[in-house]
């Protein structure tokens, strides 16, 4: 039976399709052959890395390990940095050629509503709630590119329409990085879409999608896609490190993330947190070693950024 011809399915996959977009998640799991502008399938990066100390873990971590690290992301916000910290960051970034992409301060997770500590509510953690903390959120941007920062996490999609106005008259630098937050649900080909359309220039995906999944939303794109290999335990806590080579060859260009289970959360960090951040920051790395070897093992001709 026709199921799809009986309910009309078969049109409106058709209209997707007429749109660019996958009309089905993608379960032969196509390769993709999208790349980096170097050329490369992946890169690799480690989140969470809250500050100078802990990036400095990271950089000796990769050393250790003998890893190539492309990227480093942090949580907490700019807001939580001083200018000091800000600008020791953006210049071990540029020492060692890594990518430093902080995120936006101001939150719903951290503001005065009540919604997001909600069971439901969760989901509106990113955005900025009125006009107020919208200004703060494009605040926190602009002292950070004063600083030398041209990596941004943003989880608000107002904001992004208003940084990618700002970017074209040249109020922003040309060459500021957006990132979606993983707090920005991205979990369809359409909404990738929208996001590639705003300006974004990386795209977050959440934790739990499958393999088809994460196909169909690269086929709608041309961005880089992040992809935890290993997330939070309140992200979900997934594990997928033998799925490193599918995920490398059906989603390239791709960011592999990893971060650690079974600890306890940095947000906001700060100095009381500072062991903390740094052994996490290190277990991170290891993590990422250990995810390397499983794609040398079963996809050793994978290109990575050098």
């Amino acid at each position: 039976m026709d199921l799809d011809g009986r309910h009309g399915m078969a049109s409106t996959r058709r209209y997707l399709s007429s749109l660019g977009l996958p009309e089905r998640d993608l379960g032969e799991l196509p390769a993709s052959a999208k790349r980096f502008p170097d050329g490369a399938q992946f890169r690799v990066e480690i989140p969470s890395v809250e500050g100078p100390e802990p990036l400095r873990a990271v950089l000796g971590a990769a050393k250790e390990h003998d890893i190539r690290v492309h990227r480093i992301s942090q949580g907490s916000g700019m807001m939580l940095l001083t200018d000091a910290e800000i600008a020791e960051m953006v210049a071990l970034g540029r020492e060692h050629d890594v990518e430093v992409c902080l995120f936006v301060g101001p939150r719903a997770s951290w503001d005065t509503g009540v919604q997001v500590t909600a069971a439901s509510g969760g989901v509106a953690a990113g955005v900025l709630r009125g006009a107020d903390q919208l200004v703060y959120g494009i605040e926190d941007v602009v002292r950070g590119c004063e600083l030398g920062v041209r990596s941004v996490l943003v989880g608000d999609i107002g904001q992004l329409w208003v940084l990618g106005r700002m970017q074209r008259t040249g109020d922003l630098p040309p060459d500021l990085e957006f990132k979606a937050s993983i707090s920005f649900p991205t979990a369809n080909p359409a909404t990738a879409r929208l996001l590639e359309d705003l300006g974004i220039t990386t795209i977050n995906l959440p934790t739990d999608l499958s393999l088809a999944q994460v196909a169909a939303i690269r086929r709608a794109v041309d961005v880089p896609l992040d992809v935890y290999v290993e997330g939070a335990d309140d992200f979900g806590g997934v594990v997928r490190y033998y799925e490193v080579p599918d995920l490398v060859r059906i989603a390239a260009p791709v960011h592999l993330k990893f971060t650690v289970r079974n600890a306890p959360g940095l947000y906001p960090s700060g100095g009381h947190l500072g062991e903390l951040a740094v052994a996490t920051a290190r277990e991170r790395v290891r993590r990422a070693a250990i995810g390397l070897a499983m794609l040398d093992r079963y996809y050793r001709e994978a290109v990575a950024s050098p």
